[in-house]
């Protein structure tokens, strides 16, 4: 199980110190309900997870006033075997990089993003819009937050479409990018992928997204968690012997 969280401490600049005691519950919570489970259920288990995660949060909240107000947004990924199971709250991304492309899995739940989607502003003004930073569900608030299990592979599907997709078959080969949006604030889709496919392993390509993300401000709490599936080995054929070798019986 794989969780990179953000901080949403209701204030302009969101990494503070509540907004680190809040992703850092979320982490050990999650971990904490998945490791107890016997993993046979894996959508419910999550779901499960991040809702205890959520309440143990606003718990913790209510019960400090310098706490007052966190929160996280997270994002989950379960691979078990060859297949992916994920969940998600708020505006961290999980991306597929396969066949030299790069497919963002999740949907945001943000202002932004529901924008985007009644025409009101382009996927260009949404990277500096204002509003940017308003989400509409996170971990921590007074309600059960939604865990989203839509999973895009295509453009055009539906939600029941996208919830159909879990358990979706990874190949081999095929990386997943789990960040937080102090990532993609940042940079673009296309650099992301430009920089995965231009690195030879997975530790670089991380330091890489991260320090470049840095180079460009790096206002925001910057998590990325890279998963790469074991390419296929490639068996050599046996050697085909010659005629004369037969002959000789070697």
């Amino acid at each position: 199980m794989n969780i990179p969280c953000t901080c949403r401490s209701g204030r302009r600049h969101r990494w503070t110190s509540r907004g680190e005691v809040a992703a850092e519950l979320a982490v050990n919570y999650i971990i904490q309900k998945v490791a107890e489970s016997d993993g046979r259920k894996p959508l419910q288990i999550i779901e499960s997870a991040v809702n205890t995660a959520s309440q143990a949060i606003a718990a913790r909240a209510a019960s400090k006033d310098d706490q007052q107000g966190m929160g996280s947004t997270c994002v989950c990924a379960w691979i078990v075997e060859d297949h992916l199971y994920t969940g998600y709250v708020g505006d961290s991304r999980i991306y597929l990089i396969r066949d030299d492309k790069i497919q963002r899995l999740t949907m945001d739940h943000s202002w932004v993003q529901e924008a985007i989607e009644k025409g009101i502003i382009t996927h260009e003004e949404a990277h500096n819009h204002p509003n940017m930073h308003i989400i509409r569900r996170h971990l921590g608030s007074v309600e059960l937050p939604g865990v989203d299990f839509r999973l895009y592979l295509e453009q055009g599907e539906s939600a029941e479409q996208a919830k159909e997709n879990q358990g979706m078959r990874l190949s081999p080969g095929d990386i997943l990018l789990l960040c937080t949006d102090g990532l993609t604030d940042m940079i673009w889709d296309d650099e992301i992928l430009h920089i995965i496919n231009t690195r030879s392993n997975l530790k670089s390509m991380a330091e890489d997204l991260v320090n470049q993300a840095n180079e460009r401000g790096g206002h925001d709490n910057i998590t990325v968690v890279l998963l790469g599936m074991p390419k296929e080995k490639t068996v050599p054929r046996p050697k085909k012997s010659g005629l004369i070798e037969k002959l000789l019986g070697e």
